[in-house]
């Protein structure tokens, strides 16, 4: 098991060690779609959803989640994030979900990013479940990241 980063020699669990990798600035991009009916859209932009704006609401908890993802994700180093940005907007059959987390760290920040996509995902899917059960959350995935000692990567 000593070729598996997360397991010492003996097969216990451990933090990677990254003491000895040099602070850069890293950035990383996700996104997420959340399937809704066109009808539930045109409730979302009327303002006519009964727990209140889905989008705002999701929004800010995407950066609350981005924030908590060393709480979340075993093994995960803590992170100082320099900024957390959620998008989301309607697009035919649902919504767009889009975060981008930057930090400057020893470490990658692409599962803040992730993180934050998700936890927007499942508040859209908490705050729209009263108007329609068919919903889906659907290919969350890591779209770009730039920095470290790895450099770049886009999602072809």
């Amino acid at each position: 098991m000593s070729d598996l980063t997360h397991f010492d020699g003996e097969g216990r669990p451990r933090m990677v060690d990254v003491s000895g990798k040099s602070e850069s600035a890293r950035v990383a991009i996700a996104r997420g779609f959340v399937s809704v009916p066109e009808d539930v859209l045109a409730r979302i932009a009327d303002g006519s959803i009964a727990k209140g704006d889905p989008i705002a609401i999701a929004e800010l908890a995407g950066i609350m989640g981005a924030k908590r993802t060393a709480d979340l994700i075993p093994l995960c180093h803590p992170l100082p994030l320099d900024s957390v940005r959620v998008s989301i907007r309607p697009e035919a059959g649902g919504l767009a979900v889009e975060a981008e987390a930057a930090t400057t760290a020893r470490t990658g920040v692409e599962m803040e990013a992730m993180t934050a996509v998700t936890i927007a995902c499942l508040t859209l899917y908490d705050m729209l479940k009263g108007a329609v059960r068919d919903i889906r959350i659907e290919r969350v995935e890591l779209i770009e990241k730039r920095g470290g000692k790895s450099g770049s990567w886009t999602r072809g």
